[in-house]
């Protein structure tokens, strides 16, 4: 069985941390993206920005290991953002119409690190609510 072609770098400060991959992401090496993120939460970073200009491609498997990771950073009360992705991925997330979840503003505009403190800037929906849209316009009953 060949190796994953996929590098994985972390880069610490505080309670946040870059992880910068570089690679392929599909069903081999999703693993190791989910471990690199899991590990961030068992080492106390709470909020947790991955590069992803260096990725040559990411199929569904890259989209289940993110989700899957925002969603344990939410719930330890953190936060998970997708930074450049490819155009794989970002074809991926507007097909499944889940980006808002994932990606966040361009590398150069982080905002400061607040030290321990976070300040999620959407706020989050509780769980089960779905907000009401309209479906059909005009006088349709």
């Amino acid at each position: 069985m060949p190796l994953p072609q996929l590098a994985i770098h972390r880069h610490d400060r505080r309670n946040r941390a870059l992880i910068t991959l570089a690679g392929e992401i599909d069903l081999e090496s999703a693993p190791l993206v989910r471990a690199a993120l899991a590990r961030c939460l068992s080492d106390g970073i709470r909020i947790v920005d991955v590069d992803l200009s260096p990725v040559t491609f990411c199929d569904c498997s890259s989209l289940n290991a993110f989700l899957y990771a925002a969603q344990r950073t939410t719930d330890a009360g953190g936060i998970l953002r997708l930074h450049n992705p490819p155009p794989t991925l970002g074809r991926i997330l507007d097909l499944t119409g889940c980006g808002f979840l994932l990606v966040g503003l361009p590398l150069g505009h982080l905002p400061p690190s607040l030290g321990d403190v976070l300040a999620p800037t959407v706020q989050a929906l509780p769980h089960g609510t779905v907000p009401l849209v309209a479906v059909l316009s005009g006088d349709v009953r």
